[in-house]
C-alpha cells in the first residue's frame, strides 16, 4: 500500500510532532491526538513454537499492559502531570524514535499505519529502560486534523524488566 508524497509525509510529520511531544512531557497536548472514541492498547507476548506463532500475543478483551480508552489516557496523563507521580520523580528523560512509517490499509476515512519504535528512558543514575517494538495506529481525520482511533503496540521483549509502565508508546 502507496500513499502519495504528501499523504506519506504528513503521518510521519504527525508522528514526530508525538515524539515530542511525549519526550518534552506534554502530556495534555499528546491527549489531544486521539479521537474520542479511541483506543490504547499494548497485549502481552508469550514465546510460543513457530507453529502458535498466531497466538503470540493476547487477544483485545483479553490481559494486555494496557487497554484505555480516551477517560482511562485521561487518567494516566492527570496522574502524570500531578505532583504526587512520585516514580516520576525525578522526571526520566526519554526519547521516542520511529521509524519504517508506513500506510498497509486505508478504509474509507481511516488509514491503517505500521511503525517500528525504540523507546528510551533513563532516570537517576543508573535506572536505564529499552523497549523496542512496533505499533499499528489507525488514523482518522477529525476537523481537518489527523487523530488517532486505535493505537496497538507490539514490544519485542516479553518480559519487561522496567521499575514501572508510566510511560506513552
Amino acid at each position: 500500500m502507496y500513499l502519495n508524497a504528501e499523504a506519506q509525509n504528513e503521518i510521519e510529520q504527525f508522528f514526530y510532532e508525538e515524539a515530542a511531544l511525549l519526550d518534552e512531557h506534554r502530556y495534555s497536548d499528546w491527549l489531544k491526538l486521539f479521537t474520542e472514541d479511541c483506543r490504547y492498547w499494548m497485549p502481552i507476548r508469550q514465546t510460543r513454537l513457530a507453529t502458535q506463532m498466531e497466538d503470540e500475543f493476547t487477544k483485545p478483551g483479553e490481559i494486555a499492559f494496557f487497554d484505555d480508552d480516551l477517560p482511562g489516557l485521561a487518567k494516566r496523563v492527570h496522574k502524570l502531570e500531578s505532583p504526587y507521580a512520585w516514580g516520576e520523580s525525578p522526571r526520566p528523560r526519554t526519547r521516542h524514535m520511529y521509524h519504517n512509517i508506513r500506510a498497509i490499509a486505508v478504509e474509507g476515512a481511516e488509514i491503517t499505519v505500521s511503525c517500528n519504535f525504540v523507546f528510551y528512558r533513563s532516570q537517576l543514575e543508573d535506572d536505564v529502560d529499552w523497549f523496542v517494538g512496533r505499533r499499528e495506529d489507525i488514523l482518522r481525520r477529525v476537523d481537518g486534523q489527523l487523530k488517532i482511533v486505535w493505537r496497538s503496540i507490539f514490544l519485542d521483549q516479553t518480559v519487561i524488566e522496567a521499575k514501572n509502565m508510566n510511560q506513552f508508546f
